[in-house]
């Protein structure tokens, strides 16, 4: 099974609007096996996400795809694999 990518983020609560999940996309944001995605990207079960907020990069592994979720199971659609804090260059 596949999914969007905006909307499985929006689903596993990565990110909390589906509207904003496709922003961040779009703006180069999002990788899907280290290829930058496209909000109509789609994603699988295996595949792994890294998502740049900010000051901080999440990396995780796709679980489980489902079109809907409730609040306690949505972590379980996804793996943490490594957080990390991110300098920007150049801040100036």
């Amino acid at each position: 099974m596949t999914m969007r990518l905006d909307k499985f983020l929006k689903v596993s609560r990565l990110i909390k609007r589906r509207t904003l999940a496709k922003e961040v996309a779009d703006k180069g944001r999002v990788f899907i096996n280290g290829q930058q995605a496209k909000a109509s990207s789609t994603v699988k079960v295996g595949d792994e996400l890294s998502v740049q907020f900010g000051q901080k990069k999440v990396t995780v592994v796709i679980n489980r795809i489902q079109d809907t979720t409730k609040k306690e199971e949505a972590a379980d659609m996804y793996t943490v694999i490594k957080e990390e804090k991110t300098v920007e260059e150049n801040p100036l």
